[in-house]
């Protein structure tokens, strides 16, 4: 362990655990918990929480295969939304050129290079080489989401799976009539943003696209990036507004007053100078001092020792024509003492829902920071919580977080661990 100048935690106590596989997201409706899972065959776990001392699994939805994986989740009434993604998929996509990398590699060595070879030439280890091979020759034809039936919360009953394209399906938002998937598609490069129209959950129905220029190949348009740099990561509806943040190339606010013509209305993008993607974005409920403020966050990634770490933003978007950064919130590497164990140190994701000054803020090896941005240009942490790594881990990947009508905090960690929380101040 490093040296560390904080508490492991503050002003926050567990008062319940579960030992689950690792996921990507929990979401909290009424006494349920839904978890959805990073790797298969675990799919989406619900878990009964009406006793936050002793939460129950009550039912799983596995997975049919290792080609998937449904990592997120959300809810409305009776029907649970997940995601249908191919599972370690940037590494899958790179065996598309693998063809190509052979026929260069026997140019040069004028012969038909073996795995071993290609292995060495490319810095893939040779069981990698052969699992691109075969997902390649596969092919991926299950991207897009699943809709359940959870009148019975044991048994989980499937409505429909809605088919997108390549990938699939990655974040997304949902209310009672409309799911913003955010999902690759024929014809563009990288996610963009598809609006369904679900009122007859049986039959979703495509009502409207968005995306950023440069995407839509199949329309002639050229992107001044290199591959899957600028996509959207996910878009959240805020009244008549989404506000989606699009990787490399910071945020948009899109204009949803006709769900028919989404339409771009703001934009800012800091990539460069700082080197982790916006991961989520969102504004306050509530103006402060005659201004409207928004929330960012970015991704921590592999880290380049030097680099900036991902971290937190504070955002003045009153005017969108002139959208101005007024202050950051980060953590100190002292303030974990797994920050440079294995594993990710930065920033990930807040709770998407802002319904107070509170930010409620995952930082993978640093826990769960919660910070208050009543003072916008002061960003002050009140608590915060750092969980042990389970199961032979590394460190603590605190993934995602949400909380229940009492108040009570769910923190999900990406390779094991469902913590529930209170504050103590």
């Amino acid at each position: 362990m490093a040296n560390q100048t904080t508490p492991l935690t503050r002003n926050l106590k567990r008062i319940g655990h579960l030992d689950l596989p690792g996921g990507g997201q929990v979401v909290v409706d009424g006494d349920y918990a839904y978890v959805g899972h990073m790797k298969p065959p675990n799919g989406t776990s619900i878990i009964d929480i009406s006793d936050p001392a002793n939460p129950k699994v009550v039912s799983t939805i596995d997975l049919e295969n290792g080609y998937s994986h449904t990592h997120k989740a959300r809810v409305v009434g009776d029907l649970l939304y997940t995601n249908m993604e191919q599972y370690d998929r940037h590494t899958l996509r790179r065996g598309d050129t693998l063809p190509d990398d052979r026929n260069r590699l026997a140019g040069v060595l004028g012969h038909d290079p073996s795995d071993a070879e290609l292995s060495a030439d490319l810095g893939f280890d040779v069981d990698t080489i052969a699992k691109m091979d075969a997902a390649r020759e596969r092919g991926y034809a299950d991207g897009g989401f699943r809709i359940f039936d959870i009148s019975d919360k044991t048994a989980p009953k499937l409505i429909t799976h809605e088919k997108t394209f390549g990938f699939g399906v990655h974040r997304f938002d949902v209310d009672e009539n409309y799911a913003y998937m955010s999902t690759e598609m024929e014809g563009y490069i990288g996610n963009i943003l598809v609006i369904y129209d679900v009122r007859d959950a049986s039959k979703p129905k495509e009502v409207s696209r968005w995306h950023m220029p440069g995407q839509h190949l199949a329309g002639g348009e050229v992107p001044t990036w290199k591959g899957y740099k600028n996509r959207l990561h996910h878009a959240m509806r805020v009244g008549d507004e989404m506000w989606a943040s699009v990787w490399h190339a910071g945020f948009r606010v899109i204009d949803v007053s006709d769900i028919t013509k989404p339409t771009t209305i703001a934009e800012h993008d800091y990539h460069p100078p700082f080197p982790e993607p916006t991961h989520t974005i969102l504004p306050l409920p509530d103006l402060i001092d005659g201004r409207r403020i928004a929330v960012a966050v970015d991704e921590e990634h592999d880290h380049t020792p030097g680099a900036l770490h991902a971290f937190m933003w504070v955002f003045d978007v009153t005017d969108f024509n002139n959208i101005k950064a007024l202050s950051a919130f980060d953590v100190s590497e002292m303030d974990s003492p797994w920050s440079r164990a294995a594993g990710r140190f930065g920033a990930h994701q807040f709770r998407e829902k802002m319904d107070s000054t509170l930010v409620y803020l995952t930082w993978f090896s640093g826990g769960l920071r919660i910070v208050d941005v009543a003072d916008p240009l002061k960003p002050t942490e009140i608590a915060h919580f750092i969980p042990e790594p389970l199961n032979g881990n590394p460190s603590p990947q605190s993934n995602d977080v949400d909380l229940d009508d009492r108040g009570l905090i769910y923190l999900l960690d990406r390779n094991a661990g469902l913590d529930i929380l209170e504050r103590t101040n």
